[in-house]
């Protein structure tokens, strides 16, 4: 019975230094880059010709969220929820393939073009480690800080 035991409890020392490592495993796999991706940011900047920042988002600014070993993202327009699969190769990135995403009435245009200009977005970088800039092209249209 004693043999038992120890068999059972090396098993689950096992798994659980298992377990720990694969999430290891899953941030170092992808680029430094890609890593830096992990976690919640808030938008401070989209580009909006002929409209100010403030004025469409006065009462909640969007946000994403990326969990890098659930290969996901999610956050909120500032009005609905929406969430999708992470699609990343190097600095590029990908929103266009379509994404789960609440229906509630949004007055005003923020959701919109947050949602227009984020299936618009072709590559990342992160700068300091705390702004997340989205590019299109080579034209930053979108900027966010770490949460």
């Amino acid at each position: 019975m004693r043999t038992f035991g120890i068999i059972l409890l090396a098993f689950l020392i096992g798994f659980v230094a298992c377990k720990g490592s694969k999430t290891t495993k899953a941030m170092q796999t992808g680029t430094s880059e890609k890593a830096r991706l992990e976690g919640e940011w808030e938008l401070n900047y989209i580009m909006l010709p002929g409209s100010s920042f403030e004025e469409i988002y006065k009462e909640k600014k969007p946000f994403i969220k990326f969990d890098l070993i659930e290969q996901k993202f999610s956050g909120n327009t500032s009005c609905n929820s929406f969430a999708g699969k992470l699609k990343t190769d190097g600095s590029k990135i990908d929103f266009t393939e379509p994404f789960m995403m609440t229906k509630m009435f949004c007055p005003g245009e923020g959701e919109n073009k947050f949602v227009e200009t984020l299936k618009k977005v072709t590559s990342y970088s992160v700068s300091e480690g705390n702004t997340l800039n989205f590019i299109s092209g080579d034209i930053g249209v979108m900027r966010f800080t770490r949460k």
